[in-house]
């Protein structure tokens, strides 16, 4: 399978991971915590998600140049954005103020820090197995 269509299955999976985050949010976070305390939690455990699911995937992709990696965070980068703006404006009809609420930390959402973590991951997760003396990279 080409990097391309990898580098999607991969992301199409931390979509799921997303969504299912998403879903704790709502129906436990909430619940159970102060709204910030919920978002930040949240925040922090989609990050991790997002890590680890990088790390893990490492494999199936193979040894590539640092490259590679930045073009596949971009790559899961513009796909997110195109997802949160299509969903959003588009299926949900929100406006361009409520999408762009969550870029601003309020009530300790870390969507930005997501989106950097989103960006990142390949490179990062890579130079992680690299050091730790990885036959895949």
């Amino acid at each position: 399978m080409a990097l391309f269509g990898k580098a999607l299955l991969i992301w199409l999976m931390i979509l799921l991971l997303a969504i299912a985050n998403g879903i704790l949010r709502e129906s436990v976070l909430l619940i159970v915590v102060v709204k910030t305390a919920a978002f930040i939690v949240s925040g922090l455990l989609l990050c991790l998600c997002i890590f680890i699911m990088t790390y893990l995937a490492l494999p199936w992709f193979g040894r590539l140049p640092a490259s590679h990696y930045w073009r596949i965070g971009a790559l899961w980068l513009v796909l997110t954005l195109a997802f949160e703006f299509v969903l959003g404006a588009v299926i949900q009809g929100h406006s361009w103020a409520q999408l762009s609420e969550p870029y601003t930390f309020k009530d300790g959402n870390l969507w930005t820090l997501v989106l950097c973590v989103t960006f990142t991951s390949p490179y990062l997760a890579a130079r992680l197995r690299f050091k730790q003396g990885s036959k895949f990279l």
